[in-house]
């Protein structure tokens, strides 16, 4: 893989990739927010990165220039970076993945994670995403999760995705582990498209809580759903003073209320029970 640049080869315990995709696959930011949540919160340390010279139109997706102390100028190429995270409580390590959608070459890209994947003896992909949708910004975020390997869907209560239409790298990206044989789970959060502006705390919480729940990793919140309350607060504010937001967000909530209760779900300790089974039955016998 001569576009992977490895900062180190660390051994690591049952890893699991998780990866989120700046771009059309991240409304408000959620979804790269909550792997950059995750960085600061394990503490990771950067193991490998992929060179961005073959997947960017640079026109497109520019590099940026930044000063440092006022006078060096410094150019940040689109980065696509592979960090190590140790998680203590429940001894198993994370491969968090942080990316930008990729203007060319989709088909390589993906089989370049795939390899940083398998590179890193990760049993699995979780790729993080947001999208705009008709929903309230007052009602819990009802989160989407999907997977393409029929027994993993029964295990872990998601299902096949039904959406046609235009796909962004993450679509691409598991339909590229199917045929590599990588057992991997897509979670997608909602953005209410009015309120459309990064950050969403709310969002990334609920993306955060779902991936703590399927990995049966614990997470302290709290800054993060301090942030989500604030956030929560400020849109009410601003819905407030226009009647006509107002209005149609009334609408949202009602329609919101008819669908199914999201304690239909199934708990936390039941994903991540078979969870850990499936991945069980996957590994040879040692």
């Amino acid at each position: 893989m001569d576009a992977v640049i490895w900062e180190a080869r660390p051994q690591l315990n049952r890893p699991v990739m998780v990866a989120a995709f700046e771009g059309w696959n991240d409304a408000a930011d959620a979804a790269s927010g909550a792997v950059t949540w995750l960085r600061r919160r394990l503490k990771a340390t950067q193991i490998a990165r992929i060179d961005p010279e073959e997947f960017y139109d640079f026109q497109s997706t520019r590099p940026e220039v930044s000063l440092i102390e006022g006078t060096t100028r410094k150019v940040s190429w689109p980065a696509n970076e592979c960090f190590s995270a140790h998680v203590e409580e429940v001894g198993r390590d994370l491969v968090l993945f942080s990316g930008v959608e990729p203007n060319l070459k989709w088909r390589t890209f993906c089989t370049t994670v795939i390899g940083l994947a398998r590179e890193t003896g990760c049993e699995m992909v979780v790729t993080l995403g947001a999208l705009l949708a008709d929903v309230p910004h007052t009602r819990p975020t009802r989160l989407t999760g999907t997977a393409v390997d029929p027994e993993l869907i029964a295990r872990l209560g998601l299902s096949h995705s039904r959406y046609e239409g235009p796909t962004g790298i993450v679509g691409v990206l598991h339909d590229f582990c199917r045929q590599a044989g990588m057992p991997s789970v897509s979670l997608w959060a909602p953005v209410p498209h009015y309120v459309a502006s990064p950050p969403n705390p709310k969002a990334t919480q609920a993306l955060l809580e779902r991936l703590s729940e399927v990995l049966a990793i614990p997470m302290g919140m709290g800054d993060l759903a301090e942030a989500a309350v604030g956030w929560e607060a400020r849109v009410n504010e601003l819905v407030g003073s226009d009647p006509d937001i107002a209005a149609y967000v009334r609408q949202l909530e009602e329609r919101d209320d008819d669908q199914i209760d999201e304690g239909s779900l199934p708990s936390g300790d039941t994903l991540a029970a078979e969870l850990e089974k499936y991945l069980r039955d996957q590994r040879p016998s040692d």
